[in-house]
């Protein structure tokens, strides 16, 4: 990933829709009275209907995109994959896995297959997918690979109950967040107003609940933060976890994103939040720049995660570095065995994926996961080689 104070500049067309995404916003801005949070601006940058983010249809994922995920990287990702979600499976007794966040469908096109080797298929195959033209590349990604047919896409979490996995890579880091700073005479809530044709930062006395929440936070911390501290919160997380698992009956929800506990997330020395965009494979510290066209995340609390497990009737079932969530399901011997089947010219690039995967520069420690259950008895093999729960 490059780091850019000067990002590439836009074409035509991308400056015409970036135009119009910011018509858009200046006019959320103008029915609320000339100043929105920042969790409703992230929200209508990324989500507006045939404007934001992921919802206007230009390639987001991948090389040719603005970021690569890990199912992009490296088939053996999705491989280690299914070997955990073939135990769970095996626990419930069968069924479901209900995908958010699918992106390119590419790990869902992966993981069956992978699943189909285990001799395990799940009932059903389902990606919980609102924008229509993510839903058009996935579907094109699963024909290219043959498994379209063994998909149903939903517009919202299923209303039934079922048992199963609820499967979200690279998703939390998308849910809104609110911007803060802890100040002498209180907490701050920076929101966004106008600025001529863009936007500008401006800060408020933030809402009771919101102030409760940092304080809560700050609470909990081995040290204090200075005056001018500014991080960010998903006040909506919470909310997030119960409703994707709201009807599951007996599975988990295992959660892969990139994060920290929270000591580590809200440490003093992270005074500036973790509040990025990516644009063309960039990180861009201007996040309120070209509207609709970059990418908006934060990295995930982990700890808040794990919070919002007792409240939904669930219960944490492991947390562990992406690397050794796939140590312990054996990506070395997976590794191996792909690198001794694949011609010299393939054997460079398996290799350099699951170094990516797995290095701490690059995902390894970076990235974790999260498994939080209902119903499923012992340990997940995932994290039988380090399980860090207890940083939470």
């Amino acid at each position: 990933m490059l780091i850019s104070r000067e990002p590439p500049a836009l074409t035509a067309d991308e400056a015409a829709h970036s135009a119009r995404v910011a018509a858009h916003l200046q006019a959320l801005l103008r029915g609320a009275g000339g100043w929105l949070p920042f969790s409703r601006f992230m929200d209508a940058a990324l989500y507006a209907p045939g404007l934001g983010y992921y919802m206007a249809g230009a390639a987001r994922f991948g090389p040719g995109g603005d970021f690569v995920t890990a199912p992009e990287l490296s088939p053996l990702f999705a491989r280690c994959l299914a070997r955990q979600l073939a135990q769970i499976l095996g626990r419930t007794g069968g069924g479901d896995i209900v995908e958010y966040g699918a992106g390119s469908g590419r790990l869902a096109a992966d993981l069956l297959p992978a699943l189909a080797e285990l001799g395990v298929r799940p009932h059903r195959y389902r990606i919980v997918e609102v924008s229509a033209a993510l839903r058009a590349a996935q579907r094109a990604t699963l024909q290219g690979a043959g498994a379209a047919g063994d998909i149903e896409w939903l517009d919202e979490p299923p209303a039934t109950g079922w048992r199963g996995v609820v499967l979200a890579n690279e998703v939390l880091d998308a849910l809104p967040v609110e911007r803060f700073q802890s100040a002498g005479t209180g907490c701050l809530i920076h929101g966004v107003v106008a600025a001529g044709a863009g936007f500008a930062w401006q800060a408020r006395p933030a809402s009771a609940d919101l102030s409760a929440a940092v304080a809560a936070i700050a609470a909990r911390l081995p040290e204090a933060w200075s005056d001018d501290y500014q991080s960010e919160l998903r006040p909506m997380l919470p909310a997030w976890v119960a409703t994707v698992t709201a009807s599951l009956e007996c599975g988990a929800l295992l959660a892969i994103d990139y994060g920290l506990p929270r000591a580590q997330y809200y440490h003093p020395s992270r005074a500036g939040g973790t509040l990025c965009g990516f644009f063309r494979h960039y990180r861009i510290a201007d996040v309120l720049a070209r509207p609709g066209l970059q990418d908006l995340t934060a990295w995930v609390d982990f700890s808040a995660v794990a919070e919002a497990a007792a409240p939904a009737g669930l219960e944490v079932a492991g947390f562990a570095t992406q690397a050794h969530f796939l140590a312990a399901l054996g990506i070395d011997e997976l590794l191996a065995r792909a690198f001794a089947a694949a011609p010299p010219r393939q054997q460079h690039a398996l290799a350099q994926g699951v170094a990516t995967l797995m290095l701490p520069g690059e995902m390894g420690e970076r990235f974790k996961v999260i498994a939080l259950t209902r119903g499923v008895p012992g340990p997940l093999a995932g994290f039988g080689f380090r399980d860090l729960a207890a940083s939470l």
